[in-house]
């Protein structure tokens, strides 16, 4: 039962950092059609990291895998992506006081934080991932189960918990002196040195103050 336990989140823990890897490249190809030039959008401080696909990823693996059909993928990913996108969203406001993305503009919007446009978008991914990626976990699911795959996993792990609260930290930091909040302590200090203004900009170029 317990190696079973430990073989599901090794699983989950790769479908995410592939999901959150996949969203870096995305976004890059994105912007290279549609604006011709070269975006590098990060969802993390260290490394080509977009978590919202890699929470996507998950979401799929856990349900779009159950379904059969690729129509019903298809709604299920624009219903599912599309409230995992708002979600996000206000949330980020919530606790970093910025938003990544605005569609406000586009028809058919909910509060500008998803849209029926970039719903499609993500059925579509899960229709993708239904008759493509999905194959192709259940082929490396045994490899991952390996003990050398295990130990290396326990390493990655480590190394994304830093990620994402380091990020967590710097971003809401951030926040704290745009309302002019001094340091608090040496945490704060440190926050305010290794990860100043200038290069949280510069990693988050995309995102919008609120």
């Amino acid at each position: 039962m317990g190696r079973k336990i430990t073989n599901y989140i090794i699983i989950i823990f790769w479908v995410f950092v592939i999901g959150s890897i996949f969203g870096f490249f995305a976004e890059m190809l994105y912007g290279l059609v549609y604006t011709r030039t070269l975006v590098i959008r990060k969802g993390l401080i260290y490394g080509p990291f977009i978590q919202i696909y890699g929470i996507g990823a998950v979401a799929y693996y856990l349900l779009i895998s159950k379904v059969q059909e690729p129509k019903k993928a298809f709604l299920f990913g624009i219903a599912m992506g599309s409230t995992l996108e708002y979600l996000c969203s206000f949330f980020q406001e919530i606790f970093f006081g910025t938003i990544s993305w605005d569609y406000s503009q586009l028809f058919m919007n909910l509060n500008g934080r998803a849209c029926l446009l970039y719903g499609v978008y993500w059925g579509i991914i899960a229709v993708a991932y239904l008759k493509v990626i999905y194959p192709a976990l259940q082929k490396i699911k045994p490899y991952l189960n390996k003990k050398g795959s295990k130990i290396f996993t326990v390493f990655f792990m480590i190394f994304m918990t830093f990620d994402i609260v380091i990020s967590c930290m710097a971003g809401n930091r951030q926040q704290e002196r745009r309302q002019n909040i001094p340091a608090k302590g040496p945490v704060d200090e440190f926050l305010d040195k290794t990860y100043p203004d200038e290069l949280l900009n510069k990693i988050y170029d995309n995102k919008i103050e609120v």
